[in-house]
């Protein structure tokens, strides 16, 4: 079974005949459906479900040659509400099935963000058409988390936010011009970076940690669409799963200049959301590319 589908609500799935159960229930009653044929000539499906606000299960799979669907794997998703960012994003096949991974390279993360690709189908008509690459997409980033802590905030006056808004943005162009290989720029970092590591090390030792970073957008362990997160909480909302009946706090994030959604389940989220507050946990990240229509 996922391990993300207790993210959703689903934490009591207990054996393979009760997530067979499901399965089938989801295809049969879908509220959502795709189509596509791959290079094979050969249909590919998804049917979609949602158990609650912008949060369900994905079936994939394709049909045989007596029409009929055979399923290869599901996921649990959740939709995100926000534009994440408009930077390009070059999308990769896994190995082991027929799912995406997506790739961006936003300044604002410092590494490249490697998500879940949750449109595959609708990815697979551009490709088909050799429409690809597209120009003019948008990313809307989500995440589905296990485990995660509510912080309070760090206490910041209007003067303290203008003055971070603006080390951001200064911060940006200079990796901007560092990677058009600007050796200014790449030094600017270089001195800023251990003038950062300088004064943290001497104030860590009076100061606990997260009174000193604000927020953070980290890879973590072995699986590339795995991080470790830290962010504002712009948003928030409790949602009831439709069939389950268990509660899940939906929360719209700003880490380090980035707005995505994060869902957990309430079993699994340590404190109470509220806006202001910050989220702290592991995410698995997915992301919905907004495609122009395919004219």
């Amino acid at each position: 079974m996922h391990k993300y589908m207790r993210a959703i609500g689903f934490s009591q799935l207990s054996n393979r005949d009760e997530v067979k159960q499901l399965l089938t229930d989801i295809v049969q009653q879908s509220t959502a459906r795709a189509y596509t044929l791959n290079t094979n000539n050969v249909i590919m499906a998804d049917y979609a479900r949602d158990f609650g606000f912008n949060m369900g299960i994905s079936v994939c799979g394709e049909f045989d040659q007596e029409d009929k669907f055979i399923y290869e794997y599901f996921y649990p998703y959740l939709r995100s509400t926000a534009i994440t960012t408009s930077e390009d994003v070059s999308v990769e096949r896994h190995a082991a099935q027929e799912s995406y991974a997506g790739v961006c390279d936003d300044i604002r993360v410092g590494v490249s963000l490697i998500f879940y690709l949750q449109n595959m189908i609708e990815y697979l008509k551009f490709k088909s058409a050799d429409k690809l690459p597209v120009s003019g997409t948008t990313l809307s980033l989500s995440c589905l988390s296990t485990e995660g802590t509510i912080l309070f905030p760090i206490i910041k006056n209007d003067s303290d936010k203008r003055q971070s808004r603006r080390a951001t943005a200064a911060r940006s162009n200079l990796i901007a011009a560092a990677r058009l290989g600007d050796e200014d720029a790449i030094e600017s970092l270089t001195v800023e970076d251990m003038d950062t590591y300088t004064v943290i090390s001497k104030r860590i030792q009076h100061e606990d940690v997260f009174s000193l970073v604000d927020t953070f957008f980290m890879p973590y362990g072995v699986e590339c669409e795995h991080y470790s997160v830290m962010g504002e909480i712009l948003e928030c909302r409790t949602v009831n799963n439709s069939q389950t009946g268990e509660t899940v706090h939906q929360m719209t994030l700003n880490c380090n200049d980035l707005r995505f959604d994060v869902c957990i389940n309430s079993l699994d989220l340590v404190g109470e959301p509220e806006i202001g507050r910050r989220f702290k946990g592991v995410v698995w990240a997915q992301g919905f590319i907004n495609f122009p229509p395919l004219g």
